[in-house]
């Protein structure tokens, strides 16, 4: 039984091929559930970002589990095996469990730091769970997980300046346009980036902004938060407000280009403009970047507006990695106290047993009119007894941290209370 990580990230692999093998939220837990039923795979979870795609598993063997479920995610997605294995990568145990902090923290993103990745390590918890891929390891993994999350944030300062990839388009046209209160901002889809883009460009001094979605509904449910006016429109009016745009932000989730060198062509149009494409699958065609007067950035261009504070955010990161040993000792703890788990049950449905036969014969003894009221405080005070009984022992076997020293005391118990060996395999720590 052992923990993995595998997948792609945009440490490994061009959006090229990261937009191929993404999944959508919505698909995810019928993803899971199908590859919660490969031979190797006990428990599983999948993380699903414009960033990477990682799947965290419990496999009972990590070589043929890395071999089935690389082949799984090939097939699923349609590519071949062979184009997908240059970019994947796999970590196992402390290096598995120590990937899915560092993400959790923004320690792994492209902007150091980045906030919403947090709440979308929440969801990949809560999506596993309805897929039925999650039980007790990946629950704790996830739980331990997200506190280092939480913790990263509220006790360093790695959160400030651009944190997440909307905030960085936003700051790479601040950087290249300069003031953006004159400029027409077009946001093409209203979903949870598109509200994030329309945060940030309202904070940072924009004032017209039109919002794009494929319902209008959605989009003006967007504009509602805010609070202002701000024009909104479907995506069949896409071409009017292409011409009249200098900013172009597009996040819809959409798997074709929704700007292409053809329509842009057909606008016929003079004026400078750029455009910041977010999505994955990407909504503006690569090509696009050739035509006069257009510019195009794409999520692996920003990782170059972080730049100006990267020492301190790095800083902010070498204060982040003592939070992130402390929650790792802990979960290890618990990790290596699941081997003591099967023989604990044992001894105390054994002392249970016991408990409960000698009870039936003192109450027998003391016949029939001994009233119910009683019987209940001497069962009562029996348990109380056996839970006192076992609690240090039980606390002390499971607080040992060297393997062998608790592997012979889990011999020791099974010996001295004649107790059945455990069958299942004991976790690798």
């Amino acid at each position: 039984m052992q923990i993995a990580v595998i997948g792609l990230s945009h440490r490994t692999a061009p959006v090229e091929i990261r937009e191929k093998v993404s999944i959508i939220e919505s698909q995810v837990p019928e993803f899971v559930s199908r590859l919660r039923t490969c031979s190797q795979v006990q428990e599983c979870a999948v993380l699903s970002t414009c960033n990477r795609l990682e799947i965290y598993a419990v496999l009972r063997d990590s070589e043929y589990g890395l071999r089935e479920i690389a082949q799984f995610l090939a097939d699923d997605r349609g590519v071949s095996l062979a184009s997908l294995q240059h970019h994947l990568f796999a970590l196992f145990h402390q290096d598995a469990v120590t990937h899915l902090m560092r993400v959790a923290s923004g320690l792994d993103s492209i902007v150091l730091g980045e906030g919403q990745i947090l709440a979308q390590v929440k969801v990949t918890q809560t999506l596993a769970q309805k897929g039925g891929g999650v039980d007790r390891i990946l629950n704790q993994l996830f739980k331990v997980a997200i506190t280092t999350g939480k913790r990263v944030r509220s006790e360093t300062d790695i959160g400030t300046g651009a944190v997440s990839v909307s905030s960085a388009a936003v700051e790479m046209a601040m950087q290249l346009q300069g003031n953006l209160v004159d400029q027409q901002c077009l946001v093409v889809g209203a979903g949870k980036m598109g509200v994030l883009l329309v945060r940030h460009l309202l904070a940072k001094g924009a004032r017209r902004i039109t919002v794009l979605n494929r319902s209008l509904e959605k989009a003006e449910q967007l504009v509602e938060k805010f609070g202002i006016e701000m024009p909104v429109a479907t995506l069949e009016n896409l071409n009017n407000h292409l011409v009249a745009s200098d900013l172009v932000f597009t996040c819809t989730s959409s798997t074709e280009p929704l700007v292409t060198c053809e329509r842009l062509r057909l606008l016929r149009r003079e004026q400078k403009v750029m455009f910041f494409d977010i999505a994955v699958p990407r909504n503006v065609a690569a090509d696009v970047d050739n035509l006069p007067n257009v510019r195009l950035f794409n999520v692996d261009h920003l990782k170059q507006v972080v730049e100006d504070n990267k020492a301190h955010r790095v800083l902010m990161a070498q204060q982040a990695e003592g939070i992130l040993q402390q929650q790792l000792d802990e979960f290890l703890d618990w990790w290596r106290g699941l081997e003591t788990v099967p023989t604990i049950n044992c001894l105390r449905q054994k002392v249970e047993s016991i408990r409960e036969q000698e009870l039936e014969k003192a109450l027998s003894r003391l016949g029939s009119e001994f009233g119910e009221k009683h019987q209940g405080i001497i069962d009562s005070l029996t348990r109380a007894i056996v839970n006192k009984i076992l609690h240090d022992p039980m606390v002390q076997l499971r607080a040992q941290r060297d393997v062998e020293a608790r592997r012979q005391a889990l011999k020791a118990l099974q010996m001295l209370f004649n107790l059945e060996p455990p069958q299942s395999e004991p976790p690798t720590p």
